[in-house]
């Protein structure tokens, strides 16, 4: 938050270090609060407005809440956009709030130069039960729920470069929500989670390791990765978030031996991205097989918490 001094209080569970706000009500009770916006990614509004809707919920999933609300936060030109691709936007999100059972309560809009939409959600948990990126263990393995690469695809499909299939797959992966995801793991019970978004699977890790005081191996290998994604990004169709993603944390993620397209890949920001998960290594079998049952087909373990030494790293092998 920069030079913002945000005061302290005996209730707030979970705050700004984390991917959502944690606000006890009681000793049974909290909620969980997140806001999220984003500028359009795909042509088709009604995707758009699902793809919105799942990234902004995410957030809740990954702390281990149930999101129950929501307001609509829009950014539209009125002046020069009809406003029945506005309203094709907001069919696409409440679709999508229908699907993870969270009620619409209103929203916000303005006039802006762009199409910009999110939401601001609410959800509740347990005060004993919350799930921080700050909980990783040395031993434990890392568990990534969704492929990696969505921001170069969406790079290529504003170039009309995208095959249709292929973009097909790709709406589909980023609005498909994180709910079955946050069901195995609390079903399982595991240490850390963040959801992946801008800042990129290596740019997530960075925050897990620095939050538990602790280094993360990734194994390259076995990352889910879109396989298109390795194709543009070697044609250099490259999002300008990933330059600066690879600027802010090249410091701390050593990688000597991996090719400069994988590490595109693994710096790429992503909308909309899975859940990344640290659980004990003797949980990591169950985990992983009930995700596989829950429908998180390309869940896969890709690495494990290591020790910091002397300080917190990402070491890619």
């Amino acid at each position: 938050m920069g030079c913002l001094k945000i005061p302290q209080n005996e209730y707030v569970l979970a705050g700004v270090k984390d991917d959502a706000g944690v606000y006890k009500l009681r000793d049974d009770l909290a909620i969980v609060e997140t806001v999220d916006m984003i500028a359009a990614i795909v042509d088709e509004p009604y995707s758009f407005g699902m793809i919105a809707a799942a990234n902004g919920i995410s957030d809740i999933y990954a702390m281990g809440g149930k999101p129950i609300t929501a307001m609509n936060i829009v950014g539209f030109p009125s002046e020069s956009m009809d406003i029945s691709v506005l309203s094709r936007i907001l069919q696409g999100a409440q679709a999508k709030l229908n699907e993870a059972g969270v009620i619409l309560m209103g929203g916000h809009s303005v006039r802006n130069d762009e199409v910009k939409f999110g939401l601001s959600v609410t959800g509740t948990i347990h005060p004993e039960h919350i799930i921080t990126k700050g909980g990783a263990k040395i031993g434990d393995r890392l568990v990534i729920t969704k492929p990696i690469g969505t921001g170069i695809l969406t790079t290529a499909l504003k170039a009309d470069m995208l095959p249709s299939p292929v973009t097909e797959r790709l709406v589909a992966q980023m609005s498909r929500l994180n709910d079955k995801a946050c069901q195995a793991m609390l079903e399982i019970g595991v240490h850390a989670c963040t959801d992946v978004t801008g800042f990129a699977l290596l740019g997530h890790s960075c925050e897990m390791a620095e939050s538990s005081g602790t280094s993360i191996e990734i194994d390259s290998k076995k990352v889910p990765i879109i396989p298109e994604s390795m194709q543009f990004a070697h044609m250099g169709l490259i999002p300008e978030g990933m330059y600066a993603n690879w600027e802010f944390r090249n410091t701390m993620v050593q990688a000597p031996a991996i090719d400069e397209d994988t590490m595109s890949v693994l710096y790429d920001p992503q909308t909309s991205g899975g859940l990344l998960i640290c659980v004990a290594p003797e949980k990591c079998s169950a985990l992983l097989q009930r995700l596989h049952d829950l429908g998180v087909s390309q869940a896969a373990e890709i690495g494990r918490v290591v020790e910091a030494a002397p300080c917190s790293q990402i070491i890619v092998l």
